[in-house]
């Protein structure tokens, strides 16, 4: 069973007891399902310019709030191949992740986590993995998203990757990405982050961004 203080520490949005935090993830959630409906997409990928910028912490709050929706299933993966952090968000312990998965042929089975939210399951990662752009640009990749993606088509499949600036992984997955969502910090994030990170995705289908940590703790999404 999930720790409610653990949650609360790493500001995991599991109930009503964050009014206002809980209201801008619900309207996140509304608009993103109503995005990919309407391009007839089911995965999406969670980045941000640089670390720090809030997009782990997005990435779980978006998928706790798109399960929650009554015919819609959602599989988290934490493709932070060189930090892989969900798990700790969620106070679990894991002895296979992601690269047992993908270098050692571990089953699925034995990687997915139930983290006790309802419609929710997690592929974590259990520590890092070296070369980690050149694994996210192989064919095991590629293979394993495809089944992610194919095997429960009503399933939404959120992908939290890398920071774009921080190295070369999120590039290297991009893809077999359908869609991205970009998280900005306030006061932090730069214009000149802002407009790197762009050119970088110039190729994909961006879906929108949301501002973290703004005044009124609203994130905004466009």
């Amino acid at each position: 069973m999930l720790n409610p203080d653990v949650l609360r520490e790493h500001r995991v949005i599991c109930g009503s007891d964050d009014a206002g935090g809980l209201t801008a993830y619900k309207m996140l959630r509304t608009q993103v399902m109503q995005r990919m409906a309407a391009k007839g997409l089911n995965a999406i990928a969670i980045t941000s310019p640089a670390p720090g910028d809030g997009k782990t912490l997005t990435a779980i709050n978006l998928a706790i709030n798109l399960a929650r929706e009554v015919h819609q299933t959602v599989l988290l993966v934490d493709m932070d191949l060189r930090n892989p952090s969900i798990h700790r968000y969620f106070g679990l312990k894991v002895s296979k992740g992601i690269g047992d998965l993908l270098l050692h042929g571990a089953p699925m089975g034995e990687v997915l986590i139930n983290p006790g939210i309802e419609r929710l399951v997690v592929l974590p990662g259990s520590g890092p993995v070296s070369n980690s752009s050149e694994l996210l640009s192989s064919p095991a990749v590629g293979a394993m998203v495809h089944e992610l993606k194919a095997r429960y088509p009503s399933r939404i499949v959120v992908f939290d990757l890398p920071p774009l600036l921080a190295g070369d992984d999120a590039l290297a997955f991009a893809p077999y990405v359908d869609t991205f969502l970009i998280v900005l910090r306030e006061g932090k994030t730069t214009r000149d982050e802002i407009q790197h990170s762009f050119e970088m995705l110039k190729d994909a289908d961006i879906l929108g961004t949301v501002l973290n940590a703004s005044e009124d703790r609203v994130a905004t999404y466009y």
